[in-house]
């Protein structure tokens, strides 16, 4: 059996500003439900599964893999552990959710890493953004990259026994002094426990975060030599280090250099075209940052291999330009009726968006010009300018609510106002920690219409497209 599956979540996201439960907590049972038959509710916490005691949903989904489980649950109205019995049909689902994915707590980062973005965040941060997790179960669970330094040898065991893969590892460079340079003391470590898992036959997805001058060059060569002799390391994305006002080591990086950002492209090439012609793969790829910052186009979907790496930055720009393709080309009727409710209303779209993506923004909004007459078209791009993290912050999830307010038109009644989703936590709460109803509120008062979307064409036009029976302008 292997506890491998489906993540819990298919989009990165910031921590949750909620306290963290201590123990299995259900938070939800489905009616009808094996767990609802047994009488579990909201609120109980289970203790063990067949007498092991849980520490986190992999411990969940490893123990109580058959169509029986007996339980230990505390029932806090009562503060007594009652013992319960579960059964299910084959392939029945148990029914039941959980507050969080970790039972114990999240395992932190014990390292100094010299592009740690937590070190370049303002003084008056919410405490919850220091929070620097480096936990290998939400590699697993939630494809965060870890760099395996604090992964004790029990805990490398149980990776190999129960199959937790893909791992999605930190890397940055392979030479122990660089390592250490940029990681700290510990990045000896994590190497030690990468090379057992990849030994092991253990899955991987890794990230360099690419600083100039250091593990650049010659160094990132030799990291992806070695990279290229494991097998089993599937993926390796590039990704430019980024910096803040705050930053006290850092004022440049590869947003400010095209050449060196065209170096970089050159210098993976080769790796590129090595692995398409032994593995039939990309493999080797880099960040959508380091394509608009050389200027040069972005590559074809192919490249991608399935898009392995899409929450790390990895295609997110060729499958926007790809899915603008699709909708105009089977939504044509929905681009034009929205487009004519917005004639009528005498009101325009602005899609808000982080300045990186101001280009991709204007492409699909050029496209449905272009389908609806060019005397028409009421959609645009509306990219907001990062001051509060400054630097060259420009992506779209780090849009903080008070710049947002304060570049936004005082007057907003000709505008409908499309915020990018993953500006947000889980709470509904921006970076700055601004909540999504005083946004729209905010919005609102100005005398526009506020709606919140993922940032892809087809849920852009969901999401407009949904709201027109609401509109009366």
């Amino acid at each position: 059996m292997s506890a491998t599956g489906p993540k819990e979540s298919r989009r990165a996201d910031y921590a949750s500003t909620r306290e963290q439960a201590d123990g299995a907590w259900i938070a939800r049972i489905e009616e009808g439900s094996p767990a609802w038959e047994a009488g579990l509710e909201e609120g109980m916490r289970i203790l063990t599964v067949n007498g092991v005691e849980l520490h986190d949903l992999i411990d969940w989904r490893w123990e109580a893999d058959g169509d029986l489980a007996e339980l230990e649950v505390y029932v806090p109205e009562d503060d007594e552990v009652y013992a319960c019995t579960l059964e299910r049909e084959p392939g029945e689902d148990w029914g039941v959710d959980f507050t969080d994915v970790l039972f114990d707590g999240i395992r932190t980062c014990v390292n100094a890493c010299q592009f740690c973005f937590m070190a370049m965040l303002p003084e008056d941060a919410r405490a919850s953004l220091s929070l620097r997790d480096d936990d290998y179960r939400l590699s697993f669970l939630q494809g965060n990259f870890v760099t395996l330094t604090n992964v004790s040898d029990e805990e490398v065991e149980r990776i190999i026994r129960c199959r937790l893969e893909p791992m999605n590892v930190s890397l940055h460079a392979i030479t122990p002094e660089v390592r250490r340079s940029l990681i700290g003391r510990r990045a000896d470590r994590g190497i030690v426990v990468l090379e057992r898992l990849l030994d092991a036959g253990i899955e991987v997805h890794g990230q360099i975060v690419l600083c100039a001058g250091i593990n650049d060059g010659d160094e990132l060569r030799r990291t992806l030599d070695w990279v290229e002799s494991h097998d089993t390391f599937t993926s390796l994305a590039l990704v430019p280090m980024g910096y803040t006002k705050y930053s006290k080591r850092f004022s440049s990086s590869f947003s400010e250099d095209r050449e060196a950002s065209r170096e970089v492209v050159r210098l993976l090439e080769p790796y590129q075209a090595r692995a398409r012609l032994e593995r039939n793969i990309t493999r080797f790829q880099l960040s959508d940052e380091f394509y608009l910052d050389a200027d040069l186009p972005i590559p074809e979907a192919d490249t991608y291999d399935g898009y392995p790496q899409f929450y790390d930055g990895i295609g997110m720009l060729r499958s926007f330009l790809d899915e603008v393709g699709e909708v105009c080309s089977d939504r044509p009727d929905d681009l034009v009726r929205i487009d004519d409710a917005l004639t009528r209303a005498d009101r325009r779209v602005l899609f808000v968006c982080g300045e990186a993506a101001r280009g991709v923004i204007k492409a699909f909004c050029d496209v449905w010009r272009g389908l609806v007459g060019q005397d028409k078209g009421h959609a645009e791009p509306f990219a907001i300018r990062n001051d509060y993290y400054g630097g060259d912050v420009n992506v779209t999830g780090l849009i903080v609510s008070c710049d947002l307010l304060a570049q936004l038109p005082h007057d907003l009644t000709d505008a409908v106002v499309v915020l990018p989703e993953v500006m947000f936590n889980f709470d509904k709460v921006t970076l700055d920690g601004d909540t999504q109803g005083h946004i729209l509120h905010e919005i609102v008062s100005r005398g526009g219409v506020a709606l919140v979307a993922q940032t892809n064409p087809h849920d852009l036009v969901d999401a407009l497209d949904a709201t027109l029976s609401d509109w009366s302008f």
